[in-house]
């Protein structure tokens, strides 16, 4: 594997194009936050971090263009500095842009779509070192392949975004009857900005998270109360109960309720970028699949009850988020209200088992997995479930009709480049 750092546009066309002229492939890097091998390659890997520069901001139309290397973190405070924000992200801001829309990133809403909607435009350097610029005006179908590409299109190395003026958001953290909030779960869905619950396995208590949008000004927690919240509670005390179960794999469904009881509630006002994300200092592993928004009750209860009945030592919690659909081809989202439920797995121990029972519920529910997290489906079983299949691979096949930004990952969930 050839490993380069390109530091401008110009530079990953030229190294796009040595490369392709090669026979070499090309995969791009960013955060390397997926849990799959889409990235890896044998051939040249393009490490975007170079790439971070906000390009042009235009308050008055909401237009800003940055670097597809940037990473969300950054791009929020930066946004932030000329009073704007993303209408929407998901719970990680360690990810790169391009990484996280090439993936279907989502945060949750159910008024609000994924982070590809807020795409606007996007420069992509395809397999020749050709730079297109493209625009639903210009070319309106690579647009809406190109937000979700999974890499399999291009290098993206900017990316025009439709930003919001900046706002606050209050969110109230609760711990709540697991089967109330199931009861509830399409008022409380739709009542409030953003939604969603965590429940750990063999416990019947979910932390409900609600939250609204405003323009008041944001009034955050001290700092001793933050790193108390994130520091003790969501990650020291969570990795050595994670620990515990590890090396004692029967102790799980004590050490869940332990946990379970434990939940923290409170109340966090600050501006929506500072939010939305948290920190994730335990490792793990994660499978997600999207799923139509009316199963989601029964999807939650399914995978509790396959947990407990097989006795499997799953420690990390649940966790289910809300979106409206879009028209990006690929998009987990694409064509329908989407919940997603997302269930993680302690680094060391058995996932492969729990996540495959899972799948089995998720296809029967029309599940669609998240492209950056871990799954089993390939490209005879993903293409039935995406209305706008044929349409992307009608680009790809226009776009890289050589399968220069193929791999092992692309080859196996979308197939080769039609002929």
């Amino acid at each position: 594997m050839q490993l380069s750092r390109p530091g401008s546009e110009a530079e990953v066309a030229e190294l796009v194009a040595r490369a392709a002229a090669r026979g070499l492939p090309v995969r791009a890097a960013g955060a390397g936050h997926s849990f799959t091998d889409c990235a890896c390659t044998d051939g040249v890997l393009v490490d975007t971090g170079g790439l971070q520069r906000v390009l042009a901001v235009d308050r008055a139309s909401g237009l800003v263009t940055v670097e597809g290397g940037i990473r969300l973190r950054r791009l929020g405070e930066e946004l932030a500095r000329h009073g704007l924000g993303l209408e929407n992200q998901g719970d990680i801001d360690a990810q790169a842009l391009a990484g996280a829309l090439a993936t279907a990133t989502h945060g949750t809403g159910l008024r609000f779509a994924n982070l590809s909607a807020q795409v606007a435009g996007m420069r992509l350097v395809t397999a020749t070192g050709e730079v297109l610029d493209l625009r639903e005006e210009t070319d309106a179908e690579a647009l809406l392949a190109a937000r979700v590409g999974v890499g399999a299109l291009g290098i993206v190395t900017a990316v025009t975004l439709r930003a919001i003026p900046l706002y606050t958001l209050h969110r109230r953290d609760a711990p709540q009857p697991l089967d109330e909030v199931l009861e509830r779960l399409d008022e409380l869905a739709e009542t409030h900005d953003h939604f969603e619950f965590y429940v750990f396995p063999y416990t019947r208590t979910a932390l409900a998270r609600e939250t609204r949008r405003s323009s008041e000004p944001p009034d955050p927690p001290p700092a001793w109360r933050k790193r108390l919240t994130e520091d003790v509670l969501e990650n020291r005390a969570l990795a050595l109960v994670c620990r515990t179960g590890r090396a004692v794999p029967r102790a799980v469904p004590r050490l869940n309720r332990l946990m379970a009881a434990s939940l923290p509630g409170g109340w966090t006002v600050d501006h929506a970028y500072r939010v939305y994300a948290s920190r994730r200092e335990v490792r793990f592993n994660e499978m997600e699949y999207a799923i139509p928004r009316a199963a989601a009750r029964e999807a939650v209860e399914r995978v509790l009850e396959t947990f407990e009945r097989r006795r499997l030592p799953v420690v990390f919690p649940l966790e289910v988020r809300f979106s409206a659909g879009d028209d990006a081809f690929l998009s987990t989202a694409h064509g329908r209200e989407t919940a997603y439920v997302a269930v993680h797995q302690f680094h060391g121990m058995d996932h492969e088992t729990p996540f495959r029972a899972v799948e089995a519920i998720m296809d029967e529910l029309g599940g669609r997995p998240h492209w950056g997290k871990r799954h089993y489906q390939v490209a005879a079983t993903l293409r039935e479930r995406y209305p706008g299949w044929d349409r992307w691979q009608a680009v790809r096949a226009r776009l890289d009709p050589g399968g220069t930004f193929t791999n092992d990952y692309v080859r196996r969930t979308l197939g080769a480049v039609a002929a």
